[in-house]
């Protein structure tokens, strides 16, 4: 059996905030707050907004934060919450990759989702590394469409001189 939610003393407060309330914001604050003091599990108050469970309880603690007179804290919210390393630590285990590709070799990328496999110590699926690869600043290039080591004058006399097609 679930346990009955606190916050009481909120009850009356709710119900006079879900009276004045303007936006649909405002409406799921006092409502989340409001349906669960009647009786309604936060599973049940989650269905009956249309939110999930992790949301009730975030707009119940919005609710009471502003009630409190306190502003809502968002210091948490976002970012890369499943993020295997930090932006640096991706960088110090690209450099060496990356530094072979900038000297004219190429980027393969099986290497080196092998090598971020080896290094984590567990599977990975190859978006990770594409992924990985998109957020310091590589995208796949099509090679050139000449030589590095192609001379143009040499060409131009090998043009001038082969034998016609026949």
């Amino acid at each position: 059996m679930s346990r009955t939610p606190s916050g009481s003393e909120w009850l009356s407060v709710a119900q006079a905030k879900l009276a004045e309330a303007n936006t649909v914001y405002e409406m799921r604050l006092a409502q989340s707050m409001l349906l669960p003091l009647l009786g309604l599990s936060l599973k049940e108050t989650a269905q009956a907004l249309g939110q999930s469970v992790p949301t009730v309880s975030r707009l119940r603690r919005d609710f009471i934060q502003l009630q409190s007179g306190s502003s809502l804290s968002r210091e948490q919210w976002g970012g890369r919450r499943h993020a295997y390393w930090s932006r640096e630590e991706e960088a110090s285990f690209l450099a060496p990759f990356l530094d072979e590709a900038e000297k004219g070799g190429i980027l393969v990328v099986p290497p080196l989702h092998r090598a971020l496999e080896e290094k984590l110590g567990r599977p990975v699926p190859p978006s990770t590394v594409y992924r990985m690869l998109h957020r310091h600043g590589w995208r796949k290039i099509a090679p050139d469409k000449r030589h590095i080591k192609g001379d143009p004058e040499i060409q131009g006399d090998f043009k001038k001189n082969a034998s016609p097609k026949s």
